[in-house]
Formats: structure tokens, C-alpha cells, sequence
């Protein structure tokens, strides 16, 4: 998401690097490439010109900072307006001092509302909410039973009563058995058109005055850009929203829609879904928005997934075995298997400040297809050759056995045990938590060092905006070449 947006930015920045300050002249140079940015992006015209005015007094206006480069301080001027603009900090969901906290989902159809509130669902479940969905889209084939199959994905119950039933009365009577039952929070799932019409509001308005939801959260698709914001905007004035729920951010959006909803509408944006799985709903955060745009990745949102998928017993157990050089293939293929829980490899990489702009889409592509390869040719091994990778570096008889089970060439097999080795040895000699996650063994599963995916990362943990050293995500073009084609990924 938004590499388009962060590739029209970077021309911005050339505008003003090599520049002793920030000078009329040269920021309105700059200025131009933003503007042009934000309108490819989809941003609505007037959050646009106001965000550029902004900047443009606050760039003449900032005082020069010593040691810091007039490029670097324009970076940081536009990455707290793109804060500014995306509304500050993030707006947590409503938690109501008497059970239940009622939630009323709104939006048009397609825009993936119905799958929404199973994220939500689940999303509040993790924090140790019990929850009870409730289906009044009577009019959607199949809408009821879509929520009632992802309820049994993620156990949560789901209260209907079939599709004869009038809307209004299925929500009144799910929000008396969720506070009959002692449920925390009940989310109301309602019908969309596919257009804004009378029926439509006039059912949302009946449903919102009979439950008095605390939230009323509208969906809408982020790939509308602009358009998501005047929605928004049009559904708070006729029934009153408390916020957007931006799906589809993962997909080809071009940033329009969430540097807009909430200047325009006023609303905030509260969640984004970043995937098809019900797992795949983040909580909006502005500056960590900001800071993907600029390319600076996210490692808060990052500690967060790695945070829910590692388990600090197992995370002490792996160190002990990195740092005594007993790591192996069942470890490795673990590891291998929690990143991907985390999402795709390339979505991951795009976390890490330095490394969206390092990898591109051919070599993440590489990178998967060869972790895919690793997983086969360790498929194909016993039990004892996983936990002893000693056993294979000296068999050539095994080696076979394992590419004949895998499908691959001896080569690879032997590539990876030899790759693996390497990768043991480089573990042990750096420890754990110099880089990389808790329990990770110094890298992510597929990234520096391990088998197939060449070096670790020397730009890793670049500096913030409005420190010293900042360079927003650059990286020097000459040095960045020769390093990666001295230490580019390797084959397995």
C-alpha cells in the first residue's frame, strides 16, 4: 500500500537534498512534486491544497537545526502534517460502563462489511472482550449464513432470526440476548445497496433510534480514494457515524482515501482491514500511517503481530539453542510458519524502516518462492536429519533420498544444508536481539542469513525524522547497489 504515493514523494525530497536550507525557491519545487503526489494518490482537492499551504509556512518558517540537512527536516515537517491530517492519534472503539457496548456496522454492498464485523468480532475478542454478532441483512442472498460460517471460524456466536424477520426487530432482540447473556460488546451487522438510497437510510435510522449503539462504524472500500471520504461524510450527516472502518488496504489503493476521511468527513478512522483472513483488521494509528507512507516502516505495528504469534517460553528456548549453535530444521521451518502468521514476506519487509525501499517486488517474489523450496527439501527429511543437520552435510545418499522426496535437484539440497550451516555458525557469533524480533535468532525466517535469502541487513534502524542522520528511508543509490549486488539473495 501507498508505494506509489512513496515513490512521488521521494522526487520531493531531490528537490531540496544537496541544498544548504530550506529557501524559498527550492521548497516551492518541492512543494509542486508533493502536490502532484496527493493528487495521483486520489486525495480530495481541498485536503490537498490545505496540506500544502501548511507545509509551505511551516517549511519557510522552521528554523534550521544544526546537523540536520534541509531535506531531512522537510521530511519530518511533512510527515507530522500527514498526522495532522489523518487526525493525530489513534480513536479507540467505545467500551460502555453498562453491558453491552453496542456497535452498528454501516456501508454499501461489496465493500466487505459483512466479513468487518467477523474481524471486529474477533479483533475484540483478543482483547478479552466477549462479543455476540447479530445478522439483520435480510436482503443480501446468503449474507446471513456468510456471517453465521465466519462466526464458527473464529467461535463466536452469532443471534439471527432467519430472513423474514423485519431488521429492526432482529437487532432489538440481539441486543437483549447479548445483555440476557452477559455478553461485553454485540456488533449489528446491517444490509447495504448498492447505492446510497431513502429505504436504505431510513432502515439504518428505525435500527439506530430502536438499539442506541454507542458506535456506529461505517465500512467503506479504500480503493474508492476520495470517494470513501464524501461517503463517509454523506452517511454522518444523514444518520451520524463515529467513525470508518477503511477495508481493502492491502490491496491497489493509492493513500486518497485515508489522507481524507477524516478532514473531510470530520470522522475518524478507527480500523483497516490489510488482508482477506479474519485476523487481518489493525487499529488506525495516524503516525504509523504517516511513517509507511514516508517509507520509514511500522516496528510498532510489527512488535504487535510478533507480540501475538510468539510465545516468550518458546522465544527462551530458541535463544538457548542459537546461541549453543543447536538450531535446526524444525526450528527453522517454526520460524518459517510464524511469519507467515504475520502475513505475506513482502508485507513484513515493508514494517522494517529501510527494507520497503531495499527489496522489490521481483526479489520478494524470489524470496517466497525459495522459502517454498526450503519447506519441500525439509518436508522430505526424518525426523533425525531435522533435529541433526550434521547427519546430511557428510551423506550424499541422503542428500538424494531428500531431493528425489522434494522434487529438486541434488544442488539445492546441498546448497540449503550448506546455507543452513553458514547461517548456524553467523547466529551463534551474533547472539540474539541484536536485530530482528525476541526468539527470532537475530533476523526473520527467509531474511539475513538464512538459507536462500543471502546477507542481513546493514540499513536496518535507520534514524527518525528530526534526528541526526535522517535521510527519510534513503538509502546512498552507490553504496545500496554494491552492497546488494555484493550481498544479494542467494539461491538454495
Amino acid at each position: 500500500m501507498f508505494d506509489a504515493l512513496a515513490d512521488r514523494l521521494e522526487n520531493a525530497w531531490k528537490k531540496v537534498r544537496g541544498q544548504d536550507k530550506i529557501s524559498e525557491s527550492n521548497v516551492k519545487d518541492a512543494l509542486r512534486e508533493v502536490r502532484r503526489a496527493l493528487l495521483e494518490a486520489d486525495a480530495n482537492l481541498q485536503v490537498v491544497k490545505d496540506f500544502v499551504a501548511e507545509v509551505e509556512q511551516k517549511a519557510l518558517g522552521a528554523e534550521v537545526i544544526s546537523g540536520v540537512r534541509p531535506d531531512q527536516q522537510f521530511i519530518e515537517i511533512i510527515h507530522n502534517e500527514l498526522v495532522s491530517v489523518m487526525g493525530d492519534a489513534n480513536v479507540p472503539l467505545a467500551h460502555a460502563e453498562s453491558a453491552p457496548t453496542i456497535v452498528l456496522m454501516a456501508g454499501l454492498q461489496g465493500t466487505g462489511k459483512t466479513t468487518a464485523t467477523a474481524k471486529l468480532a474477533l479483533h475484540l475478542r483478543k482483547e478479552e472482550r466477549s462479543v455476540l454478532m447479530v445478522a439483520t441483512d435480510v436482503y443480501r442472498p446468503a449474507a446471513i449464513d456468510q456471517l453465521i460460517a465466519l462466526g464458527k471460524q473464529v467461535d463466536i456466536p452469532v443471534f439471527d432470526l432467519g430472513k423474514d424477520a423485519d431488521p429492526v426487530e432482529i437487532a432489538r432482540q440481539g441486543v437483549e440476548r447479548a445483555r440476557a447473556e452477559g455478553f461485553d460488546t454485540v456488533i449489528i451487522d446491517t444490509a447495504g445497496r448498492l447505492q446510497i438510497d431513502e429505504s436504505m437510510m431510513g432502515e439504518l435510522k428505525r435500527i439506530k433510534d430502536t438499539i442506541q449503539p454507542h458506535e456506529v462504524l461505517l465500512v467503506v472500500d479504500a480503493m474508492t480514494g476520495q470517494e470513501a471520504a464524501n461517503l463517509t461524510r454523506t452517511f454522518h450527516e444523514q444518520i451520524g457515524v463515529t467513525g470508518a472502518i477503511l477495508t481493502k488496504m492491502d490491496g491497489d489503493t493509492r493513500g486518497g482515501a485515508a489522507l481524507s476521511v477524516r478532514r473531510i468527513s470530520g470522522q475518524p478512522i478507527k480500523f483497516i482491514g490489510v488482508g482477506e483472513k479474519v485476523d487481518a483488521l489493525q487499529p488506525f494509528y495516524p503516525d504509523r500511517m504517516a511513517s509507511r507512507i514516508l517509507g520509514m516502516g511500522d516496528v510498532l505495528t510489527l512488535v504487535e503481530k510478533a507480540r501475538e504469534e510468539i510465545d516468550l517460553a518458546d522465544a527462551e528456548k530458541m535463544q538457548e539453542k542459537i546461541l549453543s549453535a543447536k538450531f535446526d530444521f524444525t526450528d527453522f521451518i517454526k520460524q518459517t510458519r510464524l511469519l507467515k502468521n504475520m502475513g505475506s514476506l513482502g508485507g513484513v519487509l515493508k514494517l522494517i524502516p529501510g527494507m520497503g525501499k531495499m527489496v522489490n517486488e521481483e526479489q520478494l517474489q524470489k524470496g517466497e518462492e525459495q522459502l517454498k523450496k526450503a519447506e519441500a527439501m525439509i518436508g522430505s527429511m526424518t525426523a533425525d536429519e531435522r533435529r541433526d543437520p550434521d547427519l546430511l552435510s557428510n551423506s550424499p545418499s541422503r542428500r538424494r533420498r531428500i531431493a528425489r522426496g522434494s522434487g529438486h535437484a541434488d544442488k539445492e539440497v546441498t546448497e540449503l544444508i550448506s546455507n543452513f550451516q553458514k547461517m548456524r555458525s553467523m547466529m551463534q557469533q551474533m547472539g540474539s536481539g541484536q536485530m530482528g524480533l525476541p526468539g527470532m535468532g537475530g533476523g526473520f525466517p527467509g531474511m539475513g542469513g538464512m538459507p536462500g535469502m543471502g546477507g542481513g541487513n546493514p540499513y536496518a534502524r535507520p534514524p527518525m525524522p528530526g534526528q541526526r542522520g535522517y535521510a527519510g528511508g534513503n538509502i546512498n543509490k552507490k553504496k545500496k547497489a554494491k552492497d546488494k549486488k555484493k550481498k544479494g539473495f542467494g539461491t538454495l
